[in-house]
């Protein structure tokens, strides 16, 4: 059976999409030197279907205020590529440029210092903000199936799960203009965006170990967390 080829834009060598260099009069890069697992090559349907949802006004407009908000978070002149403005600044302006009023944070337990910097910071500029936490319900974990000995706090002590289907369905109620994700675990942040309805950025991801701040085990990949390039984790 042949075995069905995947997209691995991760591994591109000549990134043609992005045609670096080229001017406007040239039209757009040539598709001769697409690699065999180039998206590009092969599903050429799904870009044309994407370009439709463009056409709709109310997708057309997001998008373009987004590329604008791109756009203004490097200093002129163009091309440098000096960055200006943090991910808050960026998602103040950008709220702003798409006319939001409510916007509603889902954050975890462990970041409640966070979420009120974070409450405060979007009240000072002129945001209503709702916020749920994660514990919110208080339903002990053997409800989801948890024995006692798989309890962080112990066998004998009380302790709440993680609750992201009520979080998205608060902030669903709440109807709030934006949602942002703030600070859930890994699962707990799938099951929130699968039930989440408004749209929804991530301000940050939880990382125990690095400050949240994956990135840096990747960063840190060929030395000290070589281990994670093994495939023995």
């Amino acid at each position: 059976m042949k075995k069905t080829q995947n997209p691995q834009c991760a591994r591109c060598p000549v990134r043609v999409c992005e045609n670096h260099g080229a001017k406007m009069i040239d039209g757009p890069p040539a598709k001769n030197k697409l690699p065999g697992f180039c998206p590009m090559k092969l599903m050429p349907e799904v870009f044309a279907e994407a370009a439709l949802e463009y056409l709709k006004p109310e997708v057309r407009e997001f998008a373009r205020l987004a590329s604008v908000q791109e756009f203004q978070c490097f200093e002129p002149p163009a091309g440098q590529h000096r960055a200006r403005l943090s991910r808050i600044e960026e998602l103040i302006q950008f709220s702003r440029k798409c006319g939001y009023k409510k916007l509603g944070i889902a954050h975890c337990g462990g970041m409640m210092r966070e979420a009120g910097l974070l409450s405060d910071i979007l009240e000072k500029n002129g945001f209503e903000v709702v916020s749920v936490q994660c514990k919110a319900g208080a339903v002990p974990k053997e409800e989801i199936g948890i024995a006692a000995t798989e309890k962080m706090a112990g066998p004998e002590d009380w302790e709440s799960m993680c609750n992201p289907i009520a979080q998205a369905m608060i902030i669903n109620r709440t109807q709030v203009d934006l949602a942002i994700m703030l600070g859930l675990c890994v699962g707990h942040d799938t099951l929130f965006i699968k039930y989440c309805k408004p749209p929804l950025t991530v301000l940050a991801v939880k990382d125990r170990l690095l400050a949240h701040n994956p990135l840096g085990a990747l960063y840190l990949s060929n030395s000290y967390y070589r281990h994670l390039r093994t495939g023995n984790k």
